[in-house]
């Protein structure tokens, strides 16, 4: 047994923790959970837990239904919102076959597989992500049939006594009290709308916590009587909420996309990534947003962004290259604007780190830098600069994903066939469906 397993196996018996929940995630990665007695963990770190795969999305078929979960010691907390009474903590688990192995499946396993493709690149991949996120005065719609926001602050606003500056403070508090560092939160632009920033990490504990964060934000809310959500686009008339996330790619201790001198400071290493990304991002578009509702935000303004472009400091640009600070070289990244926040993050992180090793592999050339802004452009502008479109539905992005073999090398075969049903399910309901915005233009005149 590992020191951290030790760790694990004192803490609980110290604390006196009655519930160890184990967490991993399905395809489309929603939280998935079963709660441990303590006497069991020492167990489950020796010979994983048992569970049907073939209930949970994509993790297995009904012939092959047997799986295992395995918890992380090195991801241990306690839940602060379960209180002091009856202490309840929780370990991510990576999820096994019946011998052993690493499932295939696991949208867990598929990022760490492409982390280990970076290891042996030489590269450790650090990511830092904004989440934008909705607060309303609960689940129920008004009556004209749209949620109800908390307040109608924007961007930055400072509301003494609102409602989600005590969420924010509430909020941030707990996420440092299961070790997740955040670096800010604010009101942004929508009303009821908020962002916190996570402190960077390593891609992998960034997904973590962004499950993790998922959770804290949605107790929390529930703990203040309102209820918040990470709908890609809840309102017609306000933005979208995405997750855009910086990304950085260290040799050691020294930034790989960094080159003094070099034009924004950007390494050849850090053009090739950018480009890797810029060229195959309507590839994996589909698991970056991976919802119906996810291209009313990429397509629906509020600075999302729509066309493949990159640029430095240019918000309306798909990848953006921050303003570079004096002597932090370490600080240089990239940040992609594109995905939303209730993309899977494993999978998520793995299809952009994938397809910038990529672009390294290959050497790819990156396209001039956008310095005007796209939005503002007609069609034909856009087009005469080479800023070509994303996909505009989630159908495009499925067909675009159906074709593109470095998705699916990727994924691996298993997850890359499970995910294409399981969106190709979700088109087919919405396709059929009759909605209130076609019954109040048409019934009347048709």
């Amino acid at each position: 047994m590992d020191r951290q397993q030790e760790f694990v196996l004192r803490t609980i018996e110290e604390r006196d923790v009655r519930f160890v929940r184990l967490w991993f995630t399905d395809v489309v990665g929603s939280l998935k959970s079963v709660a441990l007695a303590p006497a069991e963990v020492e167990g489950a770190f020796e010979e994983g837990l048992g569970f049907d795969g073939s209930s949970i999305e994509g993790l297995a078929r009904v012939f092959e239904s047997d799986m295992l979960v395995q918890p992380d010691p090195s991801t241990f907390q306690i839940l602060p919102w379960r209180g002091e009474e009856e202490q309840t903590s929780r370990m991510f688990c990576d999820v096994l076959t019946p011998d052993g192995e690493p499932s295939v499946a696991d949208p867990r396993n598929v990022l760490k597989r492409t982390l280990r493709k970076a290891g042996d690149m030489g590269f450790t991949c650090y990511t830092h992500p904004e989440i934008e996120f909705y607060l309303l005065k609960s689940q129920e719609l008004g009556p004209d049939g749209v949620p109800v926001p908390v307040d109608r602050a924007g961007y930055f606003d400072h509301v003494p006594g609102g409602v989600a500056q005590d969420f924010r403070r509430t909020a941030v508090t707990m996420l440092e009290n299961v070790g997740i560092s955040v670096e800010f939160s604010h009101h942004e632009d929508g009303p009821g709308q908020n962002e916190i920033d996570l402190r960077y990490a390593d891609a992998l504990q960034t997904a973590d916590n962004i499950m993790t964060f998922r959770t804290v934000v949605k107790e929390v809310a529930l703990m203040e009587g309102i209820y918040a959500t990470f709908m890609p686009k809840p309102f017609s008339d306000h933005p979208g909420s995405g997750m855009h996330t910086h990304f950085s790619l260290f040799e050691g201790d020294s930034n790989a996309f960094f080159e003094a001198g070099a034009e924004y400071q950007l390494s050849k290493t850090g053009r090739q990534f950018m480009a890797g990304i810029l060229k195959h991002a309507p590839e994996f578009t589909a698991v970056t947003n991976q919802f119906v509702n996810s291209y009313k935000r990429l397509w629906g303004g509020g600075e999302a962004p729509s066309y493949i472009s990159w640029g430095h400091n240019n918000r309306s640009a798909l990848v953006r290259i921050p303003l570079y600070k004096p002597n932090k070289g370490q600080s240089a990244r990239m940040e992609y604007r594109g995905i939303d926040s209730a993309a899977n993050p494993y999978l998520a992180y793995a299809v952009l780190l994938g397809a910038g090793l990529k672009g390294i592999e290959e050497g790819y050339e990156l396209p001039p830098a956008a310095e005007e802004d796209i939005w503002s452009l007609s069609s034909a502008e856009r087009r005469a600069l080479g800023h070509d479109p994303l996909p505009s539905s989630l159908h495009d992005a499925i067909r675009a994903m159906e074709e593109s073999e470095l998705v699916a090398e990727i994924l691996g075969e298993q997850v890359y066939e499970i995910f294409l049903r399981n969106k190709r399910a979700e088109w087919h309901d919405y396709r059929i469906q009759v909605t209130p915005h076609e019954l109040k233009r048409n019934i009347d005149i048709l």
